[in-house]
């Protein structure tokens, strides 16, 4: 059960590291492709 737990926590914390490390890195291309979506779609 603590593995199971110890496992997720690591996941969780990994995942969030990784958006917002993503999101730092790539801030403004992501605005910039985001916008560009949106615009397509509408």
């Amino acid at each position: 059960m603590k593995a199971m737990l110890m496992g997720f926590v690591a996941v969780a914390v990994i995942g969030v590291a990784a958006h917002y490390g993503l999101e730092a890195l790539g801030d403004t291309t992501a605005a910039r492709q985001t916008t560009g979506e949106s615009v397509r779609l509408d």
